[in-house]
């Protein structure tokens, strides 16, 4: 058995956002959510898309915070924003292939217009997100990435959600999984450059430390990749974040395709809006930003929304991460 000292749980649990995610399935004007590569919508995935229109609609500019703006980004009035547009309900497509959705890309848009800023969306590969805002080709970056100290020593964040790492299975869970002590010599998959690859390696060395085998890892750089591997049986379980798990798992073939294993998540961390070190500017006002819509309601909104409200922060955070 692993050694697993890095578990924690989240207040209201995986159960709650469970129950949150069903309860808004089929609420939205969308068709149908997309996960692939392509951006095209998948046929197996249900309506899950709410109507947030008119909560972004009444959110408007305040002058006092668009004047921290620094002028290299207000003078365009557009941020250049990079996401992994392949993690719903984080960010992903909706059914015409090309308008993103999700509550990441809500609350980045909610921002900008507190700012008083258009956002323009780059869909990148998980992994190019830090070295994009390094090099310029984007202004900050939003995708239920992870605020933590290595990650601190090149990029800043603002923190705006609180999350972490669980297990989804086939339905029925064939494999028996049912926490991560029973991952040990199972295949299991996860996406290139999160923390869900980390945690599967730190896994497999305690198994092999222990005296068990270790897990079988492949690393892609998609979920929907993973997804097709898990339902066809090629892995036992996929490793990913608690929101995409529980929204793939009941918006998937009416919810009959995958399962979420119940338990404590792990490795509980903020999520982090990234922004380059060498724009404090940016980064406070963002921050600031977020406060504004906290207060205002428009925060809760959102989140209540895509049914994540039970990772909400009672404010932002720079790099809160440990």
């Amino acid at each position: 058995m692993p050694r697993l000292t890095t578990r924690v749980a989240l207040a209201t649990g995986a159960l709650a956002l469970t129950v949150a995610l069903a309860a808004c399935s089929g609420s939205g004007a969308g068709a149908g959510a997309g996960t692939g590569t392509d951006g095209a919508a998948d046929a197996d995935v249900t309506s899950a898309i709410p109507d947030t229109s008119s909560i972004l609609d009444a959110v408007t500019a305040d002058a006092a915070l668009s004047g921290q703006v620094p002028a290299a980004i207000s003078s365009d009035g557009v941020l250049t924003v990079g996401s992994y547009v392949q993690s719903p309900p984080n960010n992903f497509y909706a059914a015409d292939g090309s308008t993103v959705v999700g509550s990441d890309h809500d609350l980045i848009v909610a921002i900008g217009k507190k700012l008083g800023l258009d956002v323009a969306y780059e869909n990148l590969d998980f992994q190019a997100l830090i070295t994009s805002l390094q090099s310029g080709r984007v202004e900050a970056t939003i995708a239920a990435m992870n605020d933590t100290a290595e990650r601190q020593k090149t990029i800043d964040f603002v923190d705006y959600l609180t999350s972490g790492i669980t297990i989804m299975v086939q339905k029925g869970n064939p494999a028996g999984i049912n926490g991560p002590q029973d991952l040990c010599g199972k295949k299991i998959a996860v996406v290139t450059g999160t923390s869900q690859q980390d945690f599967a390696q730190r896994t497999s060395d305690d198994c092999v430390a222990d005296g068990g085998k270790p897990l079988e890892i492949t690393v892609t750089d998609s979920d929907s990749q993973n997804q097709t591997q898990l339902r066809t049986g090629r892995i036992d379980a996929i490793v990913n974040d608690l929101p995409t798990a529980v929204y793939v798992s009941q918006t998937t073939k009416n919810g009959e395709a995958f399962e979420v294993v119940p338990g404590d998540v792990i490795d509980g961390a903020p999520y982090g809006i990234g922004v380059n070190k060498d724009n404090p500017g940016l980064r406070d006002a963002m921050a600031s930003a977020l406060d504004a819509l906290i207060a205002d309601g428009t925060y809760g909104q959102i989140l209540d929304a895509w049914g994540v409200q039970s990772g909400a922060v009672t404010a932002a955070a720079v790099n809160g991460g440990k």
